[in-house]
């Protein structure tokens, strides 16, 4: 145990040295599990995603077609409200961005915003820039196997930390919702869940934007 201890402490060092500690934050060898309510069952013969809102055309693929969409993978930082952070975490999946880039999820100009829809009328708001950036990602594998059903199986939004991508804006890891079954894009800006309760609505984790004003 003191050995384990000790270890974790010298990789945290490491990481705080290589400047991908962000304050208030420690470093985690586990992976938590922190939602809202219970973990939904999944049914590949009926789940759907549908992408409407501020779109040329609205759409819906079913499970299989979800999967042949172009994919790619992902290694970040993540980084949780709660103060524990974990690293080169590995994700694979369906990047928004490659979407767009590829015509085919097509979006008019007025969308400035993305509220993703999950199980349960759950939803989280981010700001169109931080949807289609490189660090977002609508991801069905972690670690090379399918998430866990803790975990957002069989869909979940990721968000978080490409080390030297400094450029791309952070968000704290509930800016991607779990069990994900909808994309709508918005003219304007809507609270998700957590911001309506109290939660930063930008949550930058280099900012520690924890929580809106007043609290």
């Amino acid at each position: 145990m003191f050995d384990n201890l000790k270890g974790r402490r010298e990789e945290e060092d490491r990481i705080r040295k290589e400047g991908r500690l962000p304050p208030g934050q420690a470093l985690t060898q586990k992976f938590p599990v922190l939602h809202y309510g219970p973990v939904p069952r999944f049914d590949p013969g009926t789940w759907d995603m549908r992408v409407w809102g501020e779109v040329e055309e609205e759409m819906r693929w079913s499970w299989d077609e979800f999967k042949k969409l172009p994919r790619r993978s992902l290694k970040m930082d993540i980084h949780c409200v709660t103060r524990w952070s974990k690293f080169d975490t590995t994700w694979e999946g369906v990047s928004l961005k490659d979407l767009v880039d590829k015509g085919i999820v097509k979006l008019k100009k007025s969308a400035k915003f993305l509220l993703q829809h999950a199980e349960y009328g759950f939803t989280v708001n981010v700001p169109i820039e931080v949807a289609l950036a490189d660090n977002f990602l609508l991801a069905d594998t972690f670690e090379g196997q399918p998430l866990t059903p803790d975990h957002g199986y069989p869909l979940r939004a990721i968000v978080g930390f490409i080390p030297g991508r400094d450029e791309l804006e952070a968000p704290y890891f509930w800016k991607g919702a779990k069990w994900l079954r909808g994309l709508e894009f918005l003219a304007e800006d809507q609270l998700g869940f957590w911001e309506q309760a109290g939660y930063h609505n930008q949550a930058n984790v280099w900012k520690e934007q924890r929580f809106a004003r007043g609290w």
